[in-house]
Formats: structure tokens, C-alpha cells, sequence
């Protein structure tokens, strides 16, 4: 319950005292009283009402004790009225009265004065609730390094004003995608962690599911958060099929499809059709339409490899990337074979971001040996094994390199 009702707090309080660090610390403190009176006096019938009753209190006797605190806020304040009287929340994508705060919380954590690496760091604290530790070991540095990282992002939107205020409808467009990128980057971190013990940060994922029903559900009129929480759950259906019993990777075409998560994928089909219709696809949309397909077939031989390229090249169009190449050709390559996939990886050779790409080496490797030329594939599975972050990958390239 403390896990739900922390972002809620979170943005309320925020909302309410212009300060990101206050609203933080009378969170705690609100949910360290619960933590002493409830075991004594019972669970409140609205426990998320009696927390941000307590948290208020503690704001209120804090900002009575440091005038010059009350000072500054009273500024910060003023700049949210403003702000507000400019682009009223309910004006935003005909979400009509906004069920909550954490939209607002979502596009201040994401605001582009920020840096990229920081706005990432800042949701995962703020909003999926995760500890500065937790977000730490997510980025692979030092839990020092990223409390330092959070504290600059907090101090950039003290400092810049920046509103905490969901952007009006003129600005809607140029905003969304940058919070939708930052949910979508957390759940890429959770699918494919960058390095460890394991291939697959399932905390991580799950929390951007969270996180993009949320988006959703505030801002249902919005094609592309339908389309990033369908790809998410297609996605993440196949969760408990990816690894095998020592954590091990297992390919699409080797998993058994029976442990795919159905009622997942139903839902995640009924998004696409929401994100496909209406008006010209976004990125998120298309590429929940491929896992769909991926998701629907029985086999990798019954797939629709066809229509999988196909939606690659609207991809590409919309979002030019050597990874939607990578994608591309090994989709080419089950429909016309393994030569033709192989002539278009090769034609990305000189593409400097994917030389720390595993898949790009791992792909080369699949169909140099489907062509039989696994001297050749044994260099290509060297290079993956060089640039793999996780021990699972490393282990399976270790095999791989042994057959």
C-alpha cells in the first residue's frame, strides 16, 4: 500500500508546497508515524487520506520553524499559480479534471531543462518509488555518485522555477515523448539489464508497467501512451520464458510459448488496436503491433514474417536507428533466409553504436552458422562475448562458441 500511495503523496504535496526535497521528507515521516500508530490502533479506513493528512501537518510545522524556507516557497508557489492561470491541467488532451498530481510529477521529473541520465534517475526515485541505492545499482554506478545526480536534478528545478504542471496542449506534443522515452528506457534496463548476474531486472520492468498505466490511464486520449503500455505488456508476457532453469538466455524460437502470460497479451493486444487507430502510427504503437505478431503465432514458423518486416520499415521511417536495422534484417532474414539478413548486417558493419551491441555480433553469429561458415561465426560470437554485459550472456556465448 506505502508502494501505491508514495507517488500519490509524493505529487499532492509537491503540487501543494512547490518543493520536491520537502514533499520527500514528510512522505517518510508521514509513513514512519503509520509505521508506529497503525500496528497499535488499526489500519484507517482510508489509509492514503490519513498519510497525506500527516504529511501536510509535518510540512506545515516544518515551514513554521524556517521562515526563510516558507520564503522561498511562497515565490515557488506564486509561479505555479501562474502558471497554472496559463495552461490549466484540464485543458490537456481532453483529459477533462485530472484523476491525480503524479501527471504533473511525470512531466516535471522529465522536463528537458534537466539532463537525460538525471530526469531517468529522478523517476525511478520519485515516481516508481525506488531507493537512491536501488536507482544506483539500475545505472551501474556508485549509490554516492547517483545521490549526487538526484540532488542536481532537485536543485535544477528549484533554481530554474521549472513549474510543476502538465505542459498545455501546444506543448503536449514536444513533451510526451521525452516522458514516455524515460518510462521506456526503464523498461529496457529491466528487460535486458546492461550488466550483472542476471539477464532480466524483473523489478525494474514491472515498475514500468506501472509507470506507463499510470500514463495511460491519465492521458487515455493520448495514441502513443496506449501504444508504449501495449508494447511493455507484450513484451514483458514472456518474462517467465526467456531464461532457462540456471538464468540462462533462451532464444524466441526456443521458449515454450505455454508459459507466455495469455491475459497479458490479450490486454496488450486491445492497446494496439487503440494506438494503430485514429490517425498515422507513432513508434510505440508499431512496435507493440510486432510483438504482437511475435505474440499471436504459434511458432517462429507460423509467424508473419512478412508483415514484421514490413511494420520494420514503417519503424524506420519514423524512428531511424541502426537497432530497428539490426531488427530489421534478422526478420528479413527468416523471410527470404539466412543470406539476405546477412548482406544487410553486413551493410551496418561501420556503424559505431553497435560495436558494444551484443545482438548485432550474436545475429551475425546465428546466421553465419545457419550458412555454415562457422569460422566466421565463431569470430562473430568472440566480439558478442567481448561486449556482453551479464553473466547469463556470457555463459551462453561460451557455449555457443563450444559448438
Amino acid at each position: 500500500m506505502f508502494r501505491e500511495e508514495r507517488g500519490l503523496l509524493l505529487a499532492s504535496l509537491t503540487r501543494r508546497f512547490g518543493d520536491l526535497d520537502l514533499a520527500e521528507e514528510v512522505t517518510s515521516e508521514a509513513i514512519e508515524a503509520a509505521l508506529r500508530h497503525w500496528p497499535a490502533e488499526g489500519v484507517p479506513a482510508r489509509p492514503g487520506a490519513w498519510l497525506l493528512t500527516t504529511a501536510r501537518r509535518k510540512a506545515v510545522d516544518r515551514l513554521r520553524r524556517d521562515r526563510a524556507y516558507a520564503a522561498r516557497l511562497a515565490v515557488l508557489q506564486a509561479d505555479a499559480e501562474r502558471d497554472d492561470a496559463v495552461a490549466p491541467a484540464a485543458d490537456v488532451a481532453g483529459v477533462g479534471e485530472l484523476p491525480d498530481e503524479r501527471l504533473q510529477l511525470f512531466f516535471t521529473c522529465t522536463h528537458p531543462a534537466l539532463a537525460a541520465e538525471d530526469r531517468t534517475a529522478l523517476t525511478l526515485r520519485c515516481l516508481a518509488g525506488l531507493t537512491t541505492p536501488e536507482v544506483a545499482r539500475a545505472f551501474l554506478v556508485p549509490t554516492a555518485t547517483m545521490a549526487q545526480r538526484i540532488v542536481r536534478a532537485k536543485k535544477k528545478i528549484r533554481e530554474a522555477r521549472i513549474p510543476f504542471r502538465v505542459p498545455g496542449p501546444d506543448e503536449l506534443p514536444e513533451r510526451l515523448p521525452g516522458v514516455l522515452q524515460v518510462v521506456y528506457s526503464v523498461f529496457t534496463e529491466g528487460y535486458a539489464a546492461s550488466s550483472g548476474p542476471r539477464l532480466q531486472r524483473l523489478d525494474l520492468a514491472e515498475e514500468a508497467v506501472r509507470l506507463a498505466r499510470i500514463l495511460h490511464r491519465l492521458l487515455p486520449a493520448e495514441r502513443e501512451t496506449a501504444g508504449l503500455l501495449a508494447l511493455l505488456l507484450l513484451v514483458h508476457a514472456r518474462r517467465d520464458a526467456r531464461t532457462g532453469p540456471e538464468g540462462e538466455p533462451v532464444l524466441l524460437e526456443e521458449q515454450d510459448r505455454g508459459r507466455w502470460d495469455r491475459a497479458m497479451i490479450e490486454e496488450g493486444r486491445d492497446l494496439v488496436v487503440r494506438a494503430l487507430t485514429g490517425g498515422p502510427a507513432g513508434p510505440y504503437g508499431v512496435q507493440a503491433a510486432i510483438a504482437a505478431l511475435h505474440d499471436e503465432a504459434a511458432g517462429v514458423e507460423s509467424t508473419d514474417w512478412a508483415q514484421i518486416v514490413a511494420l520494420y520499415d514503417v519503424l524506420l521511417a519514423l524512428t531511424p536507428s541502426p537497432v530497428v536495422a539490426v531488427n530489421r534484417a534478422v526478420a528479413v532474414a527468416m523471410r527470404d533466409g539466412p543470406g539476405a539478413g546477412l548482406a544487410l548486417l553486413d551493410a551496418l558493419a561501420g556503424e559505431p553504436r553497435l560495436r558494444a551491441y551484443p545482438p548485432y555480433a550474436v545475429a551475425r553469429g546465428e546466421l553465419l552458422t545457419r550458412l555454415g561458415r562457422e569460422g566466421e561465426a565463431a569470430v562473430a560470437y568472440r566480439e558478442a562475448l567481448e561486449a556482453a554485459g551479464t553473466e547469463p550472456e556470457r555463459a551462453a556465448l561460451r557455449r555457443k562458441l563450444g559448438e
